[in-house]
């Protein structure tokens, strides 16, 4: 049997894609398993998540998202351009769609630079801040100490952890981003984002990520929590840079309303002969 797969990134964040609008090719019950065979980077394909995309009833397209780890995750920034980055090349859609989620419906809107590439704005679920997403050991509103660290807590989607530093290039984010993760604190664990004030209008952040159970190169929703959570607490512009290791992304900001904005690209094609 063969079974067509796409490669994509979005600022590194890389994904395995598998095209089930018309017809379902990974059974349900390998979905997971399939993800943290081929997730693999030495015996598998290698990547961060495997999308899995299909065709809505009241959304144009459906994503899910099993991680190396074989979970599956509610949504993602960067593997959502992925996927509608794919649907645009396949013709499944034109423009702006809405793609379903676990973390719901998710509005996503197409452009090119100036160069004439790819770009996706995501309207990204609502970002909470609220006392109860860290209620083993709050000391204030969405706020903890853990690890010796001041730790912000933000619901995009997905929960995250926003810990500021001052530098973020020797910060040890894999040893401290691992206890923060699985501190009890998050009882579904979360994504733990290190950030560093560049200016009034940019940051720059690196992300150890749930699932991966490591460092990314990048994360989209981990970079708006960053964004947010910088907005409320530092005071930054309501339109951020973001520079991940993969490269930049742009969020704006309105109340508990945030957009990002990046690349993807296609890596390869390729077929599993299984």
């Amino acid at each position: 049997m063969e079974l067509a797969f796409v490669k994509l990134e979005g600022n590194g964040n890389d994904f395995i894609l598998i095209d089930e609008y018309t017809a379902e090719l990974v059974p349900e019950e390998m979905k997971a398993s399939f993800s943290e065979l081929y997730c693999d980077r030495r015996f598998g394909i290698g990547g961060d998540g495997v999308l899995f995309l299909g065709k809505g009833t009241d959304t144009d397209l459906t994503m899910r998202l099993f991680q190396p780890d074989a979970s599956e995750a509610e949504m993602c920034g960067n593997g959502i351009r992925c996927l509608v980055r794919y649907a645009y090349d396949a013709k499944y859609i034109t423009s702006s769609c809405t793609v379903k989620t676990l973390a719901g419906t998710i509005a996503v809107g197409v452009s090119h630079d100036e160069d004439d590439d790819f770009l996706a704005e995501v309207e990204m679920p609502p970002a909470a801040f609220d006392a109860a997403l860290i209620p083993a050991r709050g000391t204030g509103p969405f706020h903890a100490i853990i690890a010796g660290h001041h730790v912000y807590a933000a619901k995009i989607g997905v929960p995250h952890a926003v810990v500021f530093v001052d530098e973020l290039d020797s910060f040890p984010v894999h040893e401290v981003g691992s206890q923060i993760r699985n501190d009890d604190v998050f009882p579904e664990g979360a994504n733990v984002n290190f950030v560093e004030i560049i200016g009034d209008n940019e940051i720059s952040v690196r992300t150890f990520e749930r699932g991966v159970e490591g460092e990314t190169f990048s994360c989209g929703s981990g970079s708006t929590a960053a964004a947010a959570v910088s907005h409320r607490l530092r005071e930054l512009s309501n339109e951020i840079e973001v520079e991940t290791l993969g490269g930049p992304l742009t969020i704006r900001i309105d109340g508990d309303r945030c957009w990002l904005k990046g690349p993807a690209e296609v890596v390869f094609y390729g077929v599993l002969i299984l």
